[in-house]
């Protein structure tokens, strides 16, 4: 098998076809998902390209809400998964833009930092999102609403435990990034 094909079908079991998956708990798809997503979104990051991350980070974390809403048999449209980290970020709001700016001035100023810095920021900013829209979709799924206050707890909760895991998938990013 081809590479190419090999690299289509382990995309297809991990991320676009994982709500199918019957040899993980639906609490171990929606982890993976948010791994994987918060390490190729740390290894987009670490790309030089200063002041542009927004613009594609975003389009990827508004995927992996299409991915996490899948797995809740919810699905969400990229537009409406897009709304919500937008209301995600509306709702945290400066820090999430705190951090863009932050990553565009490492990647100008100090571009010896920006790898060294980047993988626990936006690996962490990616995994709070994942795991604040998770939480987000739970409370849908059972018909609720998440508070702001409690939208704002999981997110200081989630982007420590973010920075955290951010380090125990330092090589896998930096591995994504090659790939890239």
């Amino acid at each position: 098998m081809d590479i190419i094909e090999s690299a289509k079908k382990r995309i297809q079991r991990e991320v676009t076809d994982i709500e199918n998956r019957t040899d993980l708990t639906d609490d171990q798809k929606r982890s993976r998902i948010i791994h994987i997503f918060s390490a190729t979104c740390a290894a987009v990051a670490v790309q030089p390209i200063p002041f542009a991350d927004i613009f594609v980070l975003t389009p990827i974390q508004a995927y992996m809400g299409t991915r996490l809403s899948a797995i809740r048999g919810m699905p969400l449209s990229e537009t409406e998964a897009k709304d919500l980290v937008v209301e995600i970020g509306g709702v945290v709001g400066l820090g999430m833009l705190a951090q863009q700016i932050a990553l565009g001035l490492y990647k100008t100023g100090l571009p010896f930092l920006a790898g060294f810095t980047t993988i626990p920021l936006v690996y962490g900013l990616t995994y709070a999102i994942g795991r604040v829209m998770d939480l987000y979709l739970a409370h849908k799924e059972r018909g609720q609403t998440l508070s702001q206050a409690d939208m704002r707890a999981a997110w200081a909760k989630a982007r420590a435990e973010g920075k955290q895991q951010a380090k125990a998938a330092k090589s896998e990013v930096m591995q994504r990034k090659d790939q890239l």
